[in-house]
């Protein structure tokens, strides 16, 4: 394999890697989202925070995808 093949593979890997990456960022919020409306005397300020908590990773998240995605575009027009 050519150093170039290798390197689209192994950007290729990374991508991989960093979407697996977010998925366990946004599974795991979404258990706290669970966790916090579950809770019997949750105040309507309190559901305020972690709406605004979960806006702001989600923004993060989006951004990062953008990234991602800007990164494949990036190497689509090589050949191996």
């Amino acid at each position: 394999m050519t150093a170039r093949c290798q390197a689209i593979t192994d950007i290729i890997q990374s991508v991989a890697m960093q979407e697996t990456a977010l998925s366990h960022i946004l599974n795991a919020e979404g258990e706290k989202i669970q966790k916090f409306v579950s809770i019997d005397d949750i105040r309507s300020d309190q559901l305020l925070m972690l709406n605004d908590s979960v806006k702001s990773l989600v923004g993060s998240v989006a951004r990062l995808e953008s990234v991602l995605q800007a990164k494949l575009q990036s190497i689509s027009h090589i050949d191996c």
